[in-house]
């Protein structure tokens, strides 16, 4: 089977990044809407911090999946079970590798991003955190499912990771700007 021409797999990968884009945006309203009225006051910065963390478990669990997948895919192939350093991944392992080494990426960024907008951020705007780690899930369930196919397959995957976490870290310099340009010098 032969790739598909560059311009077919940047319009794919396009695609897939405006859906994922289109999805953080209609989340991030309905987030900011009626999110916050199922949470619990988080009157604190500590308060905040915490429930960040707590949901951030997830999005870090991502990454242990990651590393997971690939020592399952080392355990079971004699070409890999001796590891990096002594033979070329096969390419269930390349493919594993390559997941872990963005899934990573990703979590470190996300991560940190989610704990910046708690914070900084005002009432309802907590209810970003949830949404966003929701979204950080099951984007790199839908990454992880499509990269053997492709970029374009895994585009949507890889927006509905990076998108919330540019819209977090955003408000948060955004929050940040605004706390800084109101105090006197």
């Amino acid at each position: 089977m032969s790739a598909p021409p560059f311009a077919s797999q940047q319009r794919g990968v396009a695609i897939g990044m405006a859906a994922a884009a289109g999805v953080t945006i209609v989340a991030a309203i309905v987030a900011l809407r009626w999110g916050g009225s199922l949470l619990p006051a988080m009157p604190t910065t500590a308060d905040r911090l915490v429930f960040a963390l707590r949901c951030d478990i997830p999005v870090v669990a991502t990454l242990l999946l990651a590393i997971a997948a690939v020592a399952s895919r080392r355990f079971f192939s004699a070409a890999d079970i001796d590891g990096a350093a002594f033979a070329a991944a096969t390419p269930p392992v390349a493919v594993g590798r390559a997941i872990l080494a963005n899934t990573h990426e990703q979590v470190t960024l996300a991560v940190f991003a989610h704990l910046a907008l708690a914070s900084v951020a005002r009432e309802r705007e907590i209810a970003l955190v949830p949404v966003f780690a929701a979204l950080f899930c099951l984007g790199r369930g839908c990454f992880a499912l499509g990269y053997a196919r492709g970029a374009a397959r895994r585009a949507f995957g890889f927006g509905l990771t990076f998108y919330p976490t540019i819209v977090a870290l955003a408000l948060a310099a955004l929050r940040l700007a605004r706390v800084g340009a109101s105090s006197p010098a």
